[in-house]
């Protein structure tokens, strides 16, 4: 998969880079955010070769692409550069909650490996064999390898929150760390110890939780790290207006955090921790009214949510209820959701006749099933089909109904698949809670499956099996479209080819840099590129014609083109031309490569072999 080349393809149907703002990603998503979303061409990108579906939400033009969405980031930001950072964005509440899914998204990975780990030491903690190995050094250091994350969030945050904010990463992090440092920590929980800085008391405070006193400790906090980077965001581009850039380096570090530790100790630390008091107060005070209506709604619509991308923002709601009380409901109930949404992924695959179809919800329903990334599952197929989206809602509402109920909890912070189901079993966790959850997400998963099953669907046109042509009886023999030295497919050193996934066909070494039609057709496919041409030929068969390995790097340098898309052609009318020898002195394999993409339709394909060739040598042949 030609990654660079789908980067450009979705770059140009997105407006051109002119008209992004910004770009983003999650597990699944590349998030633009568009100067003009009317520019873009919304059925255009969601046919390009690795994009799943595209969703306009939250003031984003979200494109999944599902697992490669890193490696299709990676050549956007090539393409973009550095304009993406440069950006002055104005404040308005699709902002906040793209800098909040900025924020917390990538802390995502780490948090589901905590929950992992979590959950296997937990699993080994119930079991009689395993009681021995939970006074070992070894469980000791693991459970602390679990904890990284939430011990040290103020840095973690500190760093991705720097990143949204666009100010200084390191800074930002000496912040955090400041914040988690023994001393400081010893010195804030001490409340009965005045102390100052430059005059100023340090703010200390005990809270009542329960039937418990506890005493604010910066670590694992949320809040009071995120109201710091946004100030020192703010104070770092003030200092950079007015002190020369020669001293910059120097001065504009130093006086923010000679400004920001006085701040942080006096003002922002207290108010993010009243604020995360607030926040857990109001969330526990809603749950506490009804936690079968609280079960229900967050069950429900937090696929909802995913849809829009709004779940992002709740996420910092169960970090800090587990940064305060060590316990969280909300990813229960997420759970609930997750669940359904695979199994109604699996009623689908189960469902449908459509190979594609069954495909792209196995897997979809694997990757929410295993590790609750539902975005797959959601997109490839659920959202698309519609009404195994509305099954999933149903049953999600109705698993989380069962753990409100039961008052299923969480002691960690972990994301909802069976890899990490044990972490919902945690120390301070009663067997009866455990029993809820897991009969939640079993009335979930299964409910879900059973009732898309039952209901049915109907599948969108794109996702219907096409019908295919087949040319009984009609043996067809194809031209070279170049001139050079012909030699199997399956030598070709390019795993696509080579295992001739888009079909069977011939390589050709070329020792003329002149592409001709090798047969009367149409030209179907014209890449900007010039490095592919698709041809329809008259005789039936559908041709792709592949110049070089790579060569889409070049952006049509070295090529020109003697046709353009959509035209008639003649067999032996020049197609494109290219310069053979740039392409070599700029390293690149120069072999085209001739597939047959309909070859399904026929009873065999096959090449000449090995053999050098001119235009009006025949190199395929196809029996009909």
């Amino acid at each position: 998969m030609d990654y660079n080349s789908i980067a450009n393809d979705i770059i140009k149907n997105v407006g051109g880079k002119e008209n992004v703002k910004n770009v983003t990603h999650c597990f699944t998503r590349l998030r633009f955010v568009l100067n003009d979303d009317s520019k873009a061409n919304k059925e255009v990108i969601e046919h390009i070769e690795g994009v799943i579906s595209v969703v306009i939400a939250g003031g984003q033009f979200q494109v999944v692409c599902g697992a490669k969405v890193t490696k299709i980031y990676d050549e956007v930001v090539k393409i973009l550069g550095e304009q993406t950072a440069t950006t002055k964005e104005k404040i308005s509440l699709n902002l906040i909650l793209q800098k909040i899914s900025e924020i917390f998204t990538p802390l995502v990975p780490a948090i589901a490996a905590s929950g992992l780990i979590k959950g296997l030491l937990s699993a080994a903690g119930r079991l009689p064999m395993f009681d021995a190995f939970t006074a070992t050094s070894t469980y000791t250091i693991l459970n602390t390898a679990s904890n990284i994350i939430f011990y040290f969030m103020p840095i973690f945050l500190a760093y991705t929150a720097a990143k949204a904010l666009k100010c200084s990463t390191v800074m930002s992090m000496v912040l955090g760390a400041f914040l988690c440092h023994p001393v400081i920590d010893a010195l804030v929980q001490d409340v009965s110890t005045p102390s100052t800085i430059f005059g100023l008391p340090v703010i200390k405070q005990a809270f009542t939780i329960g039937e418990s006193t506890k005493i604010f400790s910066y670590t694992e906090s949320v809040i009071p790290i995120l109201l710091a980077v946004i100030i020192l965001s703010v104070l770092e581009r003030w200092l950079k207006k007015f002190i020369p850039e020669i001293l910059q380096a120097i001065l504009v570090p130093g006086i923010c955090l000679i400004v920001m530790v006085p701040i942080a100790l006096v003002v922002v630390g207290p108010v993010g921790i009243y604020v995360g008091y607030i926040i857990q107060w109001l969330y526990q005070s809603l749950y506490s009214f009804s936690p079968l209506l609280g079960g229900t709604i967050v069950g429900g619509l937090w696929g909802v949510c995913v849809i829009f991308g709004a779940h992002r923002a709740l996420l910092p709601i169960g970090l800090n209820d587990v940064a305060i009380s060590g316990t969280n409901t909300l990813m229960c109930f997420a759970g609930s959701a997750n669940f359904s949404q695979a199994g109604a992924a699996l009623g689908v695959a189960l469902k449908s006749r459509n190979a594609e179809t069954k495909q792209v919800a196995s897997a979809g329903a694997l990757s929410a099933f295993l590790v609750g990334v539902t975005e797959p599952a959601i997109y490839g197929c659920n959202l698309r089909l519609k009404k195994p989206m509305v099954c999933a809602v149903i049953a999600g509402a109705l698993g989380g109904a069962i753990m409100g109920i039961g008052n299923a909890v969480n002691t960690g912070f972990a994301n909802n698949g069976i890899l990490t189901i044990m972490s919902y079993y945690g120390e301070g966790t009663s067997f009866s809670q455990f029993v809820f959850y897991l009969v939640g997400i079993s009335v979930a998963f299964f409910g879900a499956c059973i009732l898309t099953y039952i209901v049915g669907f109907e599948e969108t046109a794109d996702m219907k099996p096409q019908e295919k042509i087949h040319h009984k009886g009609t043996d067809i023999t194809i031209s070279a479209p170049v001139e050079g030295k012909a030699y199997p497919l399956t030598d070709v050193k390019d795993e696509v080819f080579a295992s001739e996934a888009l079909g069977k066909g011939i390589a050709i070494l070329p020792t003329k840099g002149e592409v001709f039609a090798p047969c009367d057709g149409t030209v179907s496919v014209l890449y900007p590129t010039m490095h592919a041409i698709g041809l329809t030929l008259d005789n039936g068969a559908e041709l792709l014609i592949h110049i070089g390995m790579n060569t889409v790097e070049l952006n049509g340098d070295g090529f020109t083109k003697c046709v353009n898309e959509g035209d008639r052609v003649k067999k032996g009318q020049p197609i494109v031309k290219f310069d053979v020898e740039k392409i070599k002195s700029l390293g690149y394999d120069t072999t085209v490569c001739v597939v047959v993409t309909n070859g399904d339709s026929f009873k065999d394909v096959s090449g000449i072999g090995t053999k050098k060739v001119s235009e009006n040598d025949n190199v395929i042949f196809i029996e009909g």
